[in-house]
């Protein structure tokens, strides 16, 4: 690998060496707008289920008005429906509204339940048999969402400091990195690489754009992927990635043609200036592809039966989820023996989604 001789001297770099996708831009803000939105959404609800969960009471002549459920992308079921009903003379009527994930295929059955400590507090019963459901789902895409979206706000923050400081000047050390993906579109090459070459790599990514027929000054290759040369100006945190004509640095034309003369050197040894192509794409055969067509569903479909096993043999509690929809999808003589188990454990307790009798409550 040629050494690039830079002069022994503090240097500037150009600030815009280092970038951020431009989709990072608007994509954070709906990204933490769709977690607080999710959170505002649900977050009531899954309260105040949880609330009428400590002490539930079942209103056998409440009316479950306009009840309706609605699957999105084959998994999220949300459930809506008008509750009236009557308790201790007082007449209720309140709106529901329940999000959870499941594989359920048809109608769901539902009644109506209070809270015995509020009252005034209803939902369906299909919100309390779903109610882990419902926490765990909304606590992971609020977590998801929530994480993305603060992450991606510290790397824009990051970028930023490492902007500023490359207006001043700082001793630069050269260094290899790895060149993961690019895109040229237009006259711009879109550039993210990666510190994990060097002894005292960070292993952190970074992002830049280069624009007129600007190309990375490329040094070797590992395994498939490019190297080019980069370099770390003073304590920032991220590398800069250079070009073969080191115009990212604030440099003389001699002190660039003097800095440059090794890599020229070897471009006339192998017939010219290295730029980045694109890989030639590689084909999977039509053997390796069935494999895995096949291979995933059956993955699948083994961990649902195991995890339905463990469920209605040895879970440590009837309303594990997504054990009850597992077992209410289950064939009727597999549902019913399935109930039997959590029966002989769980019998003198409410029955779990899939096991309930008419008045959703005891056992079938």
């Amino acid at each position: 690998m040629s050494e690039l001789l830079l002069p022994q001297r503090a240097l500037k770099l150009a600030p815009d060496a280092v970038s951020a996708p431009r989709a990072y831009y608007w994509s954070t803000p709906i990204i933490l707008v769709l977690a607080v939105f999710l959170l505002v959404w649900e977050g009531p609800g899954v309260l105040r289920d949880f609330t009428i969960s400590q002490n539930p009471v079942v209103v056998e002549d409440g009316d479950v008005q306009n009840g309706r459920c609605t699957t999105r992308k084959a998994v999220f079921t949300d459930c809506e429906a008008r509750l009236v009903y009557r308790y201790d003379g007082r007449d209720y009527a309140t709106d529901v509204e329940i999000m959870f994930v499941d594989f359920h295929v048809g109608d769901y059955e539902t009644g109506l339940v209070i809270s015995g400590d509020h009252p005034e507090l209803a939902t369906m019963t299909l919100g309390l048999d779903k109610l882990w459901n419902r926490i765990i789902t909304l606590a992971l895409l609020t977590l998801i969402l929530g994480g993305l979206g603060v992450g991606m706000i510290f790397l824009l923050l990051r970028i930023l400091r490492v902007r500023r400081a490359l207006r001043r000047p700082a001793m630069l050390v050269p260094v290899p990195v790895e060149i993961q993906a690019f895109d040229r579109k237009r006259k711009t090459l879109s550039i993210t690489y990666v510190d994990t070459i060097a002894d005292d790599r960070t292993k952190r990514s970074a992002y830049t754009r280069m624009h007129d027929g600007e190309e990375p000054l490329i040094v070797g290759t590992r395994g498939d992927k490019p190297v080019a040369l980069a370099v770390r100006h003073g304590k920032t945190a991220l590398p800069v990635l250079l070009d073969d004509r080191l115009m990212r640095i604030e440099l003389t034309d001699a002190e660039r043609a003097q800095a440059l003369l090794p890599f020229r050197q070897t471009e006339e040894a192998h017939g010219g200036r290295t730029v980045l192509v694109d890989a030639p794409r590689k084909t999977r055969s039509i053997w390796w592809r069935l494999q895995v067509a096949l291979g995933v569903p059956l993955l699948i479909v083994v961990g649902v039966i195991g995890f339905w096993f463990w469920y209605v043999l040895a879970s440590g509690t009837q309303f594990q989820s997504p054990g009850m929809d597992i077992n209410n999808m289950m064939p009727g003589p597999v549902n019913r023996w399935g109930c039997d188990q959590l029966q002989k454990r769980f019998g003198d307790q409410r029955a779990p989604f899939g096991c309930t009798a008419s008045d959703y409550t005891s056992w079938k």
